[in-house]
């Protein structure tokens, strides 16, 4: 069991480290907001939506997904472009420019949360691709077990990324550093998007 537990931790950790859209946008809540509550309604729903994709990965939508090529190509072509556009998006934000406007509209926080979330291509080929195969391997309470542990990777990281980033902006009240972050982020994001179409065209 305690193995079981650590493959779900590890994998987990290993799989939402890696910089993108949606972590990029919780830390930017979490840095440029008024508050720390500020920045629940996308927490909550980049969690809830990472829950979403972990047990449909590993209900068995990664058998469908893994089975059928042409799905997989329409996936990694709409993950290129959506990717690009995102990075751009990114790249041209100024500071607090990704918050500001959604500061006192949590509908539009939540809409734009899970966006970049569930229309990740990279990150839904990543949970179906990697959760759900992983999966495999457990039947019964050890399955439950490793789900769990994934999903509570999940929560916990997002909520530690806003509490990051909440603290982030008070030593940065210019947004001086998120700035450059974001830059540095969308480079990383627009090296995805090439792997994905390299990924479409092969």
């Amino acid at each position: 069991m305690l193995e079981t537990v650590l493959h779900g931790l590890i994998l987990g950790f290993g799989l939402i480290l890696p910089v993108g859209v949606q972590n990029v946008f919780v830390f930017n809540q979490g840095a440029r907001g008024p508050s720390y509550l500020k920045a629940l309604p996308v927490i909550l729903t980049a969690s809830v939506c990472d829950t979403i994709l972990i047990l449909l990965a590993v209900l068995g939508v990664s058998f469908v997904v893994l089975t059928f090529t042409w799905l997989q190509a329409a996936l990694y072509g709409f993950g290129f472009f959506f990717l690009i556009y995102m990075g751009w998006v990114l790249w041209r934000s100024k500071p607090g420019s990704m918050t500001s406007q959604r500061e006192n509209e949590p509908k539009k926080q939540i809409l734009f949360a899970a966006s970049v979330s569930l229309m990740n291509p990279h990150a839904i080929l990543d949970t179906i691709g990697v959760i759900g195969t992983n999966s495999l391997q457990y039947v019964g309470g050890e399955k439950w077990v490793f789900i769990v542990c994934v999903i509570l990777v999940s929560w916990l990281w997002f909520f530690g990324l806003a509490f990051a980033g909440r603290l982030v902006g008070k030593r940065d009240p210019k947004g001086q550093f998120i700035t450059k972050l974001n830059k540095v982020s969308a480079c990383m994001i627009w090296a995805v998007a090439v792997y994905m179409g390299m990924q479409f065209f092969a």
